[in-house]
């Protein structure tokens, strides 16, 4: 026996639930059991089970198939060891395929390196014929001086600090102190000493060689004669048109 359903009144658009409250009790306690239902895939009075079969037979088979083919696919491309065991030869390895039995191929004849030929001996190595050298590969003029200071500002200072005493922010903080370039050593050393270690390295400074290049690595030089220059030179070393000026402004 159904509950009857009434109708809003004219009057007032209100609802009398009295009589509807027992009606939706019941389809509250019918909506509970049928979702309790459907979660375990149960067959319930009110609803159809949740796990329905929708694929057929035809499509299980379908997919299969891809996956198979897929799967063979992949494992034919793994297959190529190309890029594992590539058709090469290594430095100094043997070959059967040359008469001499070497895989390193001799230089053809007139071949010239670009641009690592270096046949300047002074200007790559700041010797001649396994001397070191004082002089420069090229002239010293006022924009060789300005770019060395540059460079020994950034790459310099901070061990050698800006007059080249060896009393750079690095060492304050604990590092050990580099030789002064006022020394009567450093001092008479030749230029292609200080070429050399800033190529090479010495002691605990590390080369430079990958961070300056050669023209920059002698404008440093340059530079660092002039600091020489600069704590022991006399009135006689100053240019005589200059030497006015410095005499005025002592006065």
């Amino acid at each position: 026996m159904g509950y009857p359903r009434l109708r809003p009144s004219v009057t007032n658009q209100k609802f009398d639930l009295t009589a509807e409250a027992p009606r939706r009790r019941s389809q509250r306690i019918k909506r509970f059991f049928s979702a309790s239902q459907r979660l375990r895939g149960e067959q319930c009075i009110y609803s159809q089970p949740l796990f329905r079969p929708t694929t057929s037979l035809w499509t299980r088979w379908l997919s299969l198939r891809i996956v198979v083919v897929g799967l063979v696919a992949l494992f034919a491309l793994g297959c190529r060891v190309d890029m594992h065991l590539q058709p090469k030869y290594k430095p100094d390895e043997p070959s059967d395929f040359f008469p001499d039995g070497r895989a390193d191929r001799p230089e053809v004849t007139g071949t010239v390196a670009r641009g690592h030929l270096r046949t300047d001996e002074l200007f790559y190595t700041g010797r001649v014929n396994g001397q070191a050298m004082d002089q420069f590969p090229f002239p010293v003029t006022a924009q060789v001086l300005e770019r060395g200071r540059e460079r020994y500002n950034i790459y310099c200072s901070p061990c050698h600090d800006y007059t080249g005493s060896g009393n750079g922010m690095i060492v304050q903080r604990g590092f050990p102190p580099p030789p002064s370039y006022h020394t009567e050593r450093l001092r008479q050393a030749p230029a292609g000493h200080f070429f050399e270690v800033m190529t090479d390295g010495y002691g605990t400074m590390y080369s430079y060689a990958g961070r300056i290049t050669p023209e920059d690595r002698w404008a440093i030089v340059a530079y660092i004669r002039a600091l020489q220059l600069s704590q022991h030179a006399s009135l006689n070393d100053v240019p005589a048109a200059e030497r006015q000026k410095l005499a005025g402004g002592a006065k």
